[in-house]
């Protein structure tokens, strides 16, 4: 973009301050001293504005100072400008206050409601000035907003290689079926004993397909995959109703209608905090600590 920024834009920008206070002032000593700075220096400020701009700003009234028509005229254009700044700076400050800043943090949709709502409770009561915005979504939907900076953090199954990242546990992929199921009294299941079943999954793109489809593949065979559906709880409900299995992660809340039974030749996933490659801010690091800090009491041991 720098192409479209002229050397007169850069030169003006840090004059445009000291031109707006004086210019609602309408005196130089009231405007030095809103400034902080001595009265000197803001004279210096303005008369190099008018010499890069090339015409003159102001005019002498009695002991104040008057706008020229053309200093009417880039007050008018400049000073909602030179607010909208200061209103940016204060807001950015602002969210990066440890103790009252912005957190944007996601984690994706196998987690959730009791483990990442659990943290986030206690890290309210220990940060209550801490804003967090939340995103709920899958891996790499997680790892692009992480990427452009539209998350600060994430808790990611996997983390993906080009970010920072942080190890905090281990989840472990579970058979999923409905209690009438020939396989739900069973004690563990190996993975090619389901060849013939009808499996009900998430989209391609998703991690965890991807981990049933290549771990089916290792074992020799290619899942029948029946339904697709983003929504876990959903592909749970699937289950229960008998429409067939599925491999997901232990649920966190209650299905009677489900029995989870562990498998053999499925890998477990690994749960890691992920970063920007920026630095972070005070609020976002003393979010990252306590995640870190607290995970392996709900999120297992690493």
């Amino acid at each position: 973009m720098d192409e479209f920024r002229s050397a007169e834009v850069e030169g003006l920008a840090p004059l445009l301050a000291a031109f707006d206070v004086a210019a609602e002032e309408g005196h130089i000593t009231r405007a030095s001293d809103l400034l902080g700075i001595p009265q000197s220096s803001l004279s210096r400020r303005l008369k190099t504005l008018e010499k890069t701009l090339g015409f003159q700003l102001f005019q002498p009234v009695g002991r104040r100072v008057a706008l020229t028509s053309a200093g009417r005229e880039l007050h008018e254009l400049t000073s909602r400008l030179v607010k909208e700044l200061d209103n940016a700076v204060g807001l950015v400050r602002s969210n990066a206050d440890p103790e009252g800043g912005l957190v944007r943090f996601g984690f994706p949709l196998t987690l959730g409601p009791i483990s990442v709502p659990s943290l986030l409770a206690e890290f309210h009561e220990a940060a209550p000035r801490v804003r967090l915005n939340l995103v709920q979504a899958h891996g790499e939907s997680l790892a692009q907003m992480v990427r452009d900076g539209r998350l600060d953090l994430a808790v990611m199954i996997p983390a993906p290689e080009d970010l920072p990242a942080t190890l905090l546990g281990h989840q472990q992929i579970l058979l999923h079926v409905g209690t009438g199921h020939r396989l739900a009294a069973r004690d563990c299941v190996d993975l090619a004993e389901l060849v013939d079943e009808t499996f009900i999954a998430s989209p391609p793109t998703y991690h965890l397909r991807m981990l049933l489809d290549s771990c089916c593949m290792q074992t020799g065979f290619e899942p029948r995959v029946a339904f697709e559906i983003t929504e876990f709880e959903t592909i749970r409900a699937l289950v229960s109703r008998g429409l067939g299995i599925a491999l997901l992660p232990i649920a966190e809340v209650d299905h009677p209608d489900l029995v989870a039974v562990p498998v053999t030749g499925v890998r477990d996933r690994t749960i890691a905090l992920a970063v920007g490659n920026y630095r972070l801010t005070p609020a976002v690091i003393r979010l990252r600590d306590h995640l870190i800090a607290r995970a392996t009491a709900l999120l297992g041991s690493p």
